[in-house]
């Protein structure tokens, strides 16, 4: 009998002022075995630094991932984060990120994919203390079976933070009725002038789009499978490494089409 382990990993990413960077992180699990990964990620950035970092979760179906994201941003600093949390029992992300000086933009995509048996959890603080700085949220999510996901986001804007330019949205499809998200995105606003807004969907396929499909002799789980990763693709293209993201649509489309119709 395999022994059950926890992994604690913690790294510190420090990119110097100009400098720019890209971090591929990766989490990878054999098969169904048990263990939990609990990790942390400390970010800063100088002055006018890059960072382009990818983090693709893919435990095993029977593993825990706890992970902390934290970000500190200077100023002109610009920071692009493609999140994808794809395996695992139970897996929760926190990501929080401080727009410290003038200038600074924060970019934060991400795609979950939960199915039977999974719990697929998000949670975002973005906090801006400084004029004149951008963040842009974007999260998806695919849930079927009787999987579950959770995205709670949140922007603070504090009072000196004026001309402030911050969206944040979280799109969801449900691909069986028994699966279950939770969204809460919010906004919390000191400052007077400033672009802020916030959205968040959850529904179903179209069945017209199906239909369409289907009418051309398209078999209904290619249908399903064609217009989710559609869905899905937006994400899946922030992926710079071509070889990866062929091979993460590849596993997404197969899990899709796994995905139980009802």
């Amino acid at each position: 009998r395999q022994e059950a382990r926890v992994f604690q990993p913690r790294h510190l990413i420090s990119v110097g002022d100009g400098a720019r960077v890209e971090v591929i992180e990766r989490y990878l699990g054999i098969d169904e075995s048990l263990y939990c990964t609990n990790t942390v990620l400390e970010i800063r950035l100088g002055n006018g630094a890059e960072l382009d970092h990818q983090r693709i979760q893919l435990e095993s179906s029977a593993a825990f991932h706890i992970a902390g994201l934290y970000l500190q941003q200077t100023a002109g600093s610009r920071y692009r984060g493609v999140n994808l949390g794809l395996g695992a029992r139970w897996a929760r992300t926190d990501i929080r990120t401080t727009l410290l000086e003038n200038g600074a933009v924060c970019d934060l995509q991400g795609l979950y994919l939960a199915g039977d048996g999974q719990l697929i959890d998000y949670h975002l603080d973005v906090d801006h203390r400084a004029p004149g700085c951008t963040s842009v949220e974007r999260f998806k999510g695919l849930v079927f079976g009787k999987g579950k996901a959770v995205f709670d986001g949140r922007v603070f804007v504090a009072k000196d933070a004026q001309k402030t330019d911050a969206r944040m949205t979280n799109r969801n499809l449900l691909l069986s009725r028994g699966a279950e998200v939770n969204t809460k995105p919010q906004l919390e606003i000191l400052a007077d002038d400033v672009k802020c807004s916030h959205g968040t969907t959850v529904g179903q396929l179209d069945p017209d789009a199906l239909f369409y499909l289907r009418a051309r002799g398209i078999p209904l789980t290619q249908a399903r499978r064609m217009l989710s990763m559609g869905f899905a693709g937006e994400i899946l293209d922030q992926i710079t490494d071509l070889r990866l993201r062929e091979t993460l649509a590849e596993l997404v489309g197969a899990r899709l089409e796994l995905a139980p119709a009802d």
